[in-house]
This record gives structure tokens, C-alpha cells and sequence, in this order.
């Protein structure tokens, strides 16, 4: 097997390569935008690719002609994809778009493409696969078209919406959990919205999870997030819990008295019975994936062999 890994200096893109690594002896090429690669084990080759450039996408998988693509290259900042509408499109929907072109000339060749809860409205959670999305934000306009530019496609494909993701990486842009953390160290009251309610998933869970989808050949739409619904203001007093910190610093709030830019759905939160069922096992509980994250932040040091580095194992 060849795997082809997009947007993998990212939080999830690196924990697929180290799924990838740790579980397979299979072939696997990074890819991102950067010239070089932080990563330095010999099992992964690594090439620069801007997946918004046909030619340039179509070239790669051309000449390496990849059993499998995950990809995890994506605009994830929801506001900025906002007013930012251009630019969000050429990521999360033309970059996909081109991968699909290319991938249709390799025989066999499947793509796992990540979606988000922000394809609904809020309005009636739990959502299972076969409710009907509604997004509000841009964001979550785009990650739909792409889920439907797939699931058209003359490939084979397998789309794993997932939501409020966590974990830590090298050099990865900040999380939902590592803004509270970096707010509870500073040890002054702040706020969080109690209004938004999600399913926290661990990154590193989210990566496993994947590999089980190309393992089991599986096709169409998939809800993968963590067990547990909460809210925002549930989840942050629960990471304060868990790190050690007064939960007496956190307030709640509202999505209005904040004010974003993009319309967030108020309970987005997953039934996922039917990855369950092919998996055969749940994602971690809350207090599970924050123990475990907890561990990878305190033991860790600061490596580039990351495969070397409990942080990211």
C-alpha cells in the first residue's frame, strides 16, 4: 500500500503520519507547504505540494501513483474562512476537487477526505449520517460542497466528519483546549461560551479512527468524535480539572456577547453509532483523551524526530 498524506505539518495531518508509521509498513509520503519537513524518520518520504495547484497535484500523484489519500489539508479558522470566502474555497474545496482529478487516472485509488459538525445548523442535534445539513457559516458551506464534489466523484472515497478537535503537535496552530490552557496559566478570569455544545475529540483518536475506514474498506459519510456532549464552558472547566487549574477562573458567556464573525450551530453534536459498529469500539470520554493529553505535554520534550517524542505517541 502507498499512502499519501496531505496538510501533514498540521495537528491531524501529524497524527496520521505517526498512525500511519506505528501501525503499517506500508509506503507514505507527506505533503504540505513548506519546502522541508520537520519530519525526519526514515519511514516518511516528504514532498512539497500546494493542493490548490492542478498541475502541480496532478504531477505528484502522476508519478507516485498512491493506493490511498488522506487529506488533511484544510482552512479550518472559521471566521477567517468568513471573510475570507476565496481563499477558504480554494482549500477546502478546489484542493479536493484536484485530488479527485488526479486520483481518477490510479486505478483503485481511494481518498479520505475530513469533514465538520459546521455542515449543521444546530437547530436539532444529535445528527446522525443521514440527517440533512443545513451549515450557517461559510466554513461549513465549503467542507459541504467538498463532502458532495466526493460522494459525486468516480472514486472511491470515504468522508469522516468529525468536530471540536484537541491535541497537541509540533508547531500546530491552537486548539480550543490549548487556548483554555493558555488563559488558565495566565491566571486571570476569562470567559467561555455555554451556548455551543460539541463532541470533544481527541486528535490522536481521530487519526486511528481513519486508518479503520481504509482498513475496512469502508464508503460514504461517517461520524467520528469523542462519546461525550458538552459545552464549551462544560469542556473548559473540565480541562482546568484535569491540568491542575482553578475552575473558579472561567465565567460563561454567549456566542452574541462575544461575537464572531461566523455563525457557529448552537448543538452540532454526533450520533455515531455507525462508526461504532464498523470499528467496533468508542473514541475516548472527555477525562480520557485530556488524561492522555496531559501526559503527552508533561513528558514530552521538544524533538523533530517525532516518532521519537511522547507527545505525539
Amino acid at each position: 500500500m502507498r499512502y499519501l498524506v496531505t496538510g501533514a505539518h498540521g495537528l491531524l495531518g501529524q497524527k496520521v503520519a505517526l498512525a500511519l508509521a506505528g501501525e503499517t509498513g506500508d509506503e507514505i509520503l507527506l505533503t504540505d507547504l513548506a519546502p522541508k519537513t520537520f519530519f525526519i524518520n526514515s519511514r516518511f518520504d516528504y514532498q512539497q505540494l500546494d493542493i490548490t495547484r492542478l498541475q502541480d497535484v496532478k504531477s505528484l500523484l502522476a508519478a507516485w501513483r498512491p493506493d490511498v489519500i488522506i487529506n488533511t489539508a484544510a482552512m479550518t479558522d472559521v471566521d477567517a474562512c468568513e471573510t475570507d470566502r476565496v481563499h477558504a474555497w480554494r482549500i477546502n474545496v478546489d484542493g479536493l476537487k484536484h485530488l479527485i482529478i488526479a486520483a481518477r487516472r490510479i486505478e483503485g485509488c481511494r481518498i479520505v477526505q475530513v469533514s465538520t459538525d459546521y455542515v449543521f445548523d444546530g437547530k436539532s442535534g444529535p445528527y446522525d449520517e443521514q440527517s440533512r445539513p443545513a451549515p450557517l457559516s461559510y466554513y461549513g458551506k465549503a467542507k459541504l460542497a467538498a463532502e458532495n464534489a466526493l460522494l459525486t466523484a468516480p472514486v472511491q472515497g470515504v468522508i469522516a466528519r468529525t468536530q471540536v478537535l484537541y491535541g497537541t503537535g509540533y508547531e500546530v496552530r491552537r486548539n480550543f483546549v490549548s487556548w483554555v490552557l493558555e488563559q488558565c496559566e495566565r491566571g486571570t478570569p476569562f470567559k467561555v461560551v455555554d451556548d455551543q455544545i460539541g463532541n470533544p475529540t481527541l486528535a490522536d483518536d481521530l487519526a486511528f479512527a481513519l486508518l479503520t475506514l481504509v482498513e475496512r474498506g469502508c464508503t460514504g459519510v461517517y461520524h467520528v468524535s469523542g462519546p461525550e456532549a458538552l459545552s464549551r464552558y462544560a469542556f473548559a472547566q473540565e480541562i482546568a480539572r484535569v491540568f491542575g487549574f482553578e475552575t473558579g477562573l472561567l465565567a460563561p458567556t454567549t456566542s452574541l456577547e462575544i461575537g464572531q464573525s461566523a455563525n457557529r450551530p448552537a448543538d452540532s453534536t454526533f450520533i455515531t453509532l455507525k462508526f461504532e459498529a464498523v470499528a467496533g469500539r468508542r473514541l475516548s470520554t472527555v477525562r480520557q483523551g485530556l488524561e492522555r493529553l496531559r501526559y503527552q505535554i508533561r513528558e514530552g520534550a521538544q524533538h523533530t524526530d517525532l516518532l521519537s517524542d511522547p507527545r505525539f505517541g
